[in-house]
């Protein structure tokens, strides 16, 4: 009995999925466990197995859409199996008739009793003739579109009208000029132009292949999660007032403490790597017990408290940086914060982190770190809703009085706090962050545990 395979949904905030990469397309046999396809949600990528033996009788998408969840993506059943009662009213694209045109899908176009059709200018990718419909034809002639660049959804691969407006939806909108251009030379317009609302001028055009050095430059698509990440970034700009105040922590005691953990785990007396960064976050937290003001989401015209500090963490990988959260971070040891911190962010290089825990309002403070690199001082971004986060730079000597005219070069490690004005006044912020130094100056931990 045929079965549908839908769009799973990957926790609460997840409402669509891309898909990335069908493994098992339309015709083909398949096994129980058998990837059918990979998808991806803004943060993380996922396979979607078979449940079932069988044949895959229809695929609805193709590599690239954006599905929502629980729509139906795939038939798997028994080879020439009657799947319509399962569907019920949705049809896919590719069994609608063309609405532009009267013709038979067994007609040719170059039938007399059809209106004629003439082949254009363009040169097609392929051998095989391309079919139009006289309104897609009509469409194409007047925005300068290529055929040849056009997969047909029609009968025999027909191209309809539709096809070539969604060819036009995708494609930047040009100037007259630069689409005259466009057609006569081959060109093809960038991603963005340079004209009012980002229309492409003829200036935009992609130049043609050089005989002798070859095309200077390549345009590459960005990846969904690429586009998320600008989206949020400059949303969390555009809708804050955002200010960074840097200060330094003497790091004595934090480098001091983690020479008492390389020599504990020798001595195999401590299982837990805790490093320099795990310090950092415990103390941050021991200062957001004292400044609730800063544990807030700021709401617009209200602002929400939390009782329990939900601390993220910006962890870079490979698709993207991801900030996965700890829950209830204050009810943790530093053992404990250690190794779930270790935990999250190697789920979110896997890529197969629980998508509920990378929500910015899972959240109530970020940790952003970037000592490891070498940063001696950074802006970061806000993850809104949250009221500030916190960027962790290098360590570096800095001069320092050390008492009775005595002056030495003393290590110090960077912070620069981020906040949203709205949320929190410049003297608030300023007291928290001064808090997060004195925490991690005068840090206590029993590494015994």
């Amino acid at each position: 009995m045929a079965i549908v395979i839908i769009m799973p949904k990957q926790g609460q905030s997840v409402e669509s999925c891309i898909i990335t990469e069908i493994k098992k397309k339309k015709g083909d046999r398949v096994k129980k466990s058998d990837i059918l396809f990979t998808y991806e949600t803004d943060k993380a990528t996922f396979d979607e197995e078979s449940p079932v033996d069988g044949v895959v009788l229809e695929c609805f998408y193709d590599e690239g859409d954006e599905v929502p969840v629980l729509e139906n993506m795939m038939v798997i059943g028994a080879p020439g199996e009657d799947y319509s009662d399962l569907i019920g009213a949705q049809e896919t694209e590719e069994s609608k008739p063309d609405e532009t045109s009267n013709m038979d899908s067994n007609e040719k176009v170059e039938n007399t009793d059809a209106p004629s059709v003439t082949k254009t200018n363009y040169t097609a990718k392929t051998d095989q003739p391309k079919f139009i419909s006289p309104r897609a034809k009509k469409l194409a002639e007047k925005e300068s579109v290529e055929i040849s660049n056009i997969d047909g959804s029609g009968p025999k691969g027909r191209i309809i009208e539709k096809d070539v407006k969604q060819f036009l939806k995708d494609r930047p909108r040009m100037t007259p000029l630069a689409k005259r251009i466009a057609s006569e030379g081959g060109l093809r317009p960038h991603e963005y132009g340079t004209g009012l609302a980002g229309t492409a001028r003829a200036t935009d055009l992609a130049a043609t292949e050089n005989k002798i050095y070859g095309v200077e430059y390549e345009d590459r698509k960005i990846s969904n999660m690429r586009k998320i990440i600008a989206k949020s970034m400059h949303a969390s700009l555009q809708n804050s007032a955002q200010l960074t105040h840097h200060l330094s922590a003497d790091a004595r005691r934090l480098l001091e403490l983690r020479k008492n953990v390389k020599a504990a785990l020798e001595e195999k007396t401590i299982e837990a790597n805790i490093t320099l960064n795990d310090m950092v976050c415990f103390a941050v937290i021991k200062a957001l017990n004292k400044f609730p003001e800063v544990n807030t989401h700021f709401l617009g015209d209200s602002k929400r408290y939390f009782n329990k500090v939900h601390l993220g963490l910006a962890v870079d990988t490979d698709r993207g940086l991801m900030v996965p959260v700890i829950r209830d971070a204050d009810d943790l040891s530093i053992t404990g914060l250690s190794n779930r911190l270790k935990t999250v962010a190697e789920l979110c290089r896997k890529g197969n982190v629980n998508p509920d825990i990378l929500a910015p309002e899972a959240c109530t403070f970020t940790v952003s770190n970037l000592g490891n690199y070498g940063v001696e001082m950074f802006t970061p971004v806000i993850n809104l809703p949250q009221s500030a986060i916190l960027g962790v730079n290098t360590i570096l000597p800095r001069p320092k009085d050390l008492g009775d005219g005595v002056f030495a070069f003393v290590p110090h490690i960077g912070l620069s706090l981020t906040y949203d004005h709205r949320s929190l006044d410049g003297g608030e912020a300023t007291r928290f962050l001064k808090q997060i130094a004195i925490e991690i100056e005068n840090l206590q931990l029993d590494i015994t545990l």
